[in-house]
């Protein structure tokens, strides 16, 4: 396929389109009764086990997206991403999130460079340092031990790093490790993060730690300003340098900070902000809670799904599988949202990070070449644990809206329960559901059936399900940090599959960029109507009334008000 040519404009793209009308003649109770298609919707690696029969997809349909991925180069935009090609046309970069997980003895080119040299020096860095502070050789300022990490960040800084940390904290080898220690994340501008942060805290057990490539992101400078301010407060300036490190590559504006350069550790511009989980961004404040060795298995099990990725047939690729898949549901069937599912509430925070992943790469309305789409791309991601979920909007994705699912469960608890005389454990409760949940969304509830229940003709209508409503069980050994790791490349993968099928730049996100400009527009006017008492101008009239109102009912706030930390 021409680079200037819309994947839409294919041969493939249009047999998919066409074939819809034949999907639609079929239900996935009819789908289901065939054995040997299901058996062949079924996909196993390193103890994952992938079932897609429940899509609404034939052999004819999978057979089809292999022709679409074919002429989308699918697996040349693949070894192009491995082998550190700009696949980042817009800002000139290499994608090589791969090789920050990459084993010490590969070889990951980028701009003629082995770059996992470069990622084994940083992770070696990391290791004898959260070492040091660990065993306790390194100290506050005050001479103790420094049992409390607060790591700042925002986006890709804070939502992969918070997705791990909460998968690993029921987990019983990274408790054991994490005993007498705790990791806190510091996001939101809001004050009121701050506060809930930074509650039952002492300055003097708390190391900080500030994500931020530049130095320069608003939100999280600010934030690491007022905590800096919290620690000075309380231990004196020079307590900085010891209570204080940064994940950065702007060492000039770590030092004018007031934190030793050498106590910061580097990623580069080939890592990509949501992608960087498996960089210093994720595995450093990981690796203080947990200990290195805990982490290092959390980069193999996103190492092991690469290898899978880059060298496994289409037929059983899962990340491939469930990227073409998507497209399938997306773009031709017409669905645009997608819920995740776990079902084990150590992966509360798997949905939010995916949100990220998926919305801000794929989020776009132009192809590579700045072509407008005619068709939608890009999913709504949302999730809930279940059965949290069950008894919330599950009502929506069984009897409205048809959203495909993605139902995540794990063979073995991270925390079993067993109480004597229940008829099954905890657990098995929980899987009960996990296994029920699809075949309810697939089958649904005729009419007829209802009739036979005996069911008042007037609730007939109400307690029908259609059923033939899409989604994928996933099935995990176990929940530990080589499974999460998995979890997270799958994940990953998928979403750049589905970028290379659509023909987009899943690995830039200038759609963040005009809010923020905005924002600088109404900070200056803010400073300006507090500090000299200015008119409020260049805005339209709505946003002109409500920054009124807004000065109006807080002018109780002092021009310059003197330095005050929350008071929880």
């Amino acid at each position: 396929m021409a680079s200037s040519t819309l994947i839409s404009d294919t041969q493939p793209w249009k047999d998919l389109k066409a074939h819809v009308e034949d999907i639609k003649k079929s239900h996935l109770r009819d789908l289901l009764s065939n054995e040997e298609r299901s058996r062949s919707m079924l996909v196993e690696f390193d103890g994952i086990l992938l079932d897609y029969s429940r899509q609404q997809a034939t052999l004819e349909t999978r057979e089809k997206l292999f022709r679409l991925a074919e002429v989308a180069s699918l697996k040349q935009k693949i070894n192009q991403m491995y082998n550190g090609e700009h696949i980042n046309s817009t800002e000139n970069r290499a994608v090589l999130h791969v090789a920050l997980r990459a084993p010490r003895d590969a070889v990951i080119q980028s701009d003629g460079k082995n770059v996992v040299s470069d990622v084994w020096n940083v992770l070696d860095k990391i290791k004898e340092f959260s070492e040091r502070v660990r065993s306790g050789s390194w100290v506050g300022a005050t001479g103790k031990e420094l049992k409390d990490v607060v790591a700042i960040g925002i986006g890709g800084s804070f939502l992969g790093p918070l997705f791990v940390h909460t998968a690993l904290q029921t987990d019983p080898e990274a408790i054991e490790s994490a005993k007498g220690r705790q990791l806190r994340f510091l996001a939101n501008v809001d004050p009121i993060d701050v506060a809930k942060t930074i509650r039952g805290l002492n300055p003097e057990t708390t190391l900080v730690v500030v994500v931020s490539k530049t130095f320069t992101t608003a939100e999280t400078m600010l934030n690491a300003r007022t905590l800096r301010e919290w620690i000075v407060s309380a231990l004196g300036p020079s307590a900085v340098a010891k209570h204080m490190v940064a994940v950065s590559t702007n060492l000039a504006l770590v030092e004018k900070f007031g934190i030793d350069p050498n106590n910061a550790f580097a990623f580069w511009d080939w890592v990509g902000g949501r992608y960087s989980v498996c960089s210093a961004v994720g595995v450093f404040p990981l690796s203080l809670q947990y200990g290195f060795s805990v982490i290092e298995k959390f980069l193999k099990g996103a190492n092991s799904i690469d290898q899978h990725m880059y060298s496994e047939p289409f037929e059983r690729n899962i990340p491939v599988l469930l990227g073409l898949l998507s497209v399938w549901n997306v773009s031709f069937l017409g669905y645009p949202a997608r819920a995740i599912l776990p079902y084990t509430q150590a992966l509360e925070k798997l949905a939010p990070h995916i949100q990220q992943v998926s919305m801000e790469s794929n989020g776009k309305g132009v192809s590579i070449d700045g072509v407008p789409l005619p068709f939608e791309a890009g999913e709504i991601d949302f999730g809930e644990p279940g059965t949290n979920g069950q008894h919330s909007f599950y009502q929506l994705i069984h009897q409205g809206r048809v959203i495909p699912c993605d139902f995540i469960g794990v063979v073995k608890s991270q925390q079993p329960v067993y109480l004597k005389g229940e008829v099954v454990s905890n657990h098995d409760e929980l899987m009960s559901n996990f296994f029920a949940q699809p075949d309810a969304l697939a089958y649904g509830k005729t009419p007829e059936q209802l009739q036979n229940e005996n069911v008042p003709s007037h609730l007939v209508s109400h307690k029908t399900f259609s059923g033939n409503r899409p989604s994928v069980s996933i099935l995990l050994p176990s929940l530990n940090a080589y499974n999460v790791g998995q979890l997270l490349a799958i994940y990953e993968h998928r979403i750049a599959v589905e970028g290379f099928i659509w023909g987009i730049n899943s690995f830039d996100q200038w759609g963040v960029e005009l809010g923020k400009s905005l924002a600088t527009q109404v900070r200056k006017q803010l400073n300006a109507s507090r500090t000299k008492g200015e008119p409020i101008q260049g805005f339209n009239f709505s946003t002109t009334t409500l920054i009124t109102r807004y000065l109006q009912a807080s002018a109780d706030v002092p021009a310059d008000p003197p330095t005050s930390l929350p008071q929880i």
